[in-house]
């Protein structure tokens, strides 16, 4: 594979890495899995310990005391998984999970 190719391939893998390490450590993200990981459906349908996959779908924007978060996480348990899908919107500085499915 020829040099550039591998930096731009980098590059990439970087910038995947970053978003999905922004949206994980989002207030947002940790909110709704750990609702998800003490609801009794979720721990009756998959079973625990919950686990939540590496890559998550989706968006989270913040400016200041606002923002909104559209995405989905997939999680794991021994029964089996299923994908989280999260609405959220953050105002007055707190985050409120509009709808979780």
């Amino acid at each position: 594979m020829p040099l550039t190719a591998t930096v731009a391939l980098v590059a990439i893998g970087g910038f995947v890495a970053a978003i999905m390490g922004f949206i994980k450590s989002s207030d947002a993200y940790t909110g709704a899995l750990a609702r998800a990981r003490s609801a009794p459906a979720v721990i009756d349908a998959i079973g625990t310990p919950i686990k939540d996959a590496y890559f998550v779908s989706g968006n989270v924007s913040v400016n200041g005391t606002t923002g909104a978060a559209d995405f989905a996480i997939p999680v794991s348990g021994p029964k089996g998984g299923a994908s989280i899908f999260v609405q959220a919107s953050k105002r007055l500085g707190a985050w409120h999970f509009d709808h979780m499915i």
